[in-house]
């Protein structure tokens, strides 16, 4: 299992709580300030600063954290052209990954230039800084202004793809691809200056992924973690993607008649076991992905 220890400052710390806070666990050991459990990662934060990743997601979260002090940041700004965040750009991000419950949700999202001011009033910023409430009240009006494709991968496609070994990173970049051809298309002869999408993936992983496709987004595409924070479109596109989970996960819990909780924790397990006692793990499979290890302990507890 892999183990991963790096060190943050004080805001980057206080990021990195926000941004797992759906996945939050109680905390166990003196000093530790903060823990987290996606499906692949366990993550623990303590007073010093040292941040402990584990798990077979280790390598890919640690990497979004080790930017965090400027350094790597910097040179990964450096990679952007000159005045980047006053170009035309179609930004594209996902959610959902980490959770148990509910689809993995694309968005991608045009920005012009010119309406870079809008987009802001509007209250583009990244998703992770924003409670739903506020994603839920903001998201149609940016549906309603800008260029955009959100794509909602249901559970048993997903689940289908898990079967015949597809990683994560394989299916998000197939639905960012996907969802950028969609807004490309949507635009007709109005070309972007560029295309951002948040980076989950190396970008000759991310086009080894896509070696298959007919059409591939190539031209001007630019990979950067914390994308978001490097232009509004980005962050329009956290947000139209988190809104879409939402949704989801809103008929989810109408389907299921239990209100169906974010994230991998416990609390999620408690409630997969009730549905699994109530409708049955054939049922289970077809609102989660099957594959996380939230199924067997899930199972476990609906047998006590």
């Amino acid at each position: 299992m892999s183990n991963i220890v790096i060190q943050l400052e004080n805001d980057a710390l206080s990021r990195l709580k926000t941004s797992y806070s759906s996945y939050e666990i109680p905390v166990k050991a003196p000093g530790m300030v903060f823990a987290a459990a996606l499906s692949d990662t366990r993550i623990s934060a303590y007073r010093s600063g040292k941040v402990m990743f584990q798990g077979s997601g280790a390598a890919r979260e640690a990497e979004k954290w080790q930017a965090s002090d400027g350094g790597a940041a910097k040179k990964k700004s450096a990679l952007l052209p000159a005045g980047f965040d006053r170009l035309s750009v179609i930004g594209s991000d996902e959610t959902g990954t980490g959770d148990f419950f509910g689809p993995i949700t694309v968005a991608a999202c045009y920005i012009p230039a010119d309406k870079i001011e809008l987009a802001i009033e509007l209250g583009c910023k990244d998703s992770k800084q924003l409670n739903d409430t506020f994603i839920r009240k903001v998201a149609p009006d940016i549906q309603a202004s800008f260029p955009h494709s959100i794509l909602v991968l249901p559970m048993n496609k997903y689940n289908d793809a898990t079967d015949k070994k597809w990683s994560q990173g394989k299916i998000k970049a197939l639905l960012h691809n996907q969802a950028l051809k969609h807004v490309l298309r949507k635009l007709g002869d109005t070309k972007p200056d560029a295309i951002l999408i948040d980076q989950f993936a190396e970008k000759s992983v991310y086009y080894r992924h896509l070696a298959k496709q007919l059409e591939i987004v190539e031209e001007n595409v630019y990979f950067a973690t914390k994308a978001e924070g490097l232009h509004v479109a980005v962050a329009a596109a956290s947000i139209l993607a988190r809104n879409a989970f939402l949704e989801e996960m809103d008929k989810l819990s109408e389907q299921a008649g239990v209100t169906i909780p974010k994230g991998a924790g416990a609390k999620v397990d408690e409630v997969a076991a009730r549905i699994i006692r109530k409708r049955g793990l054939d049922y289970l499979r077809t609102i989660t992905k099957a594959h996380f290890a939230n199924t067997q302990k899930a199972l476990k507890l609906s047998r006590r």
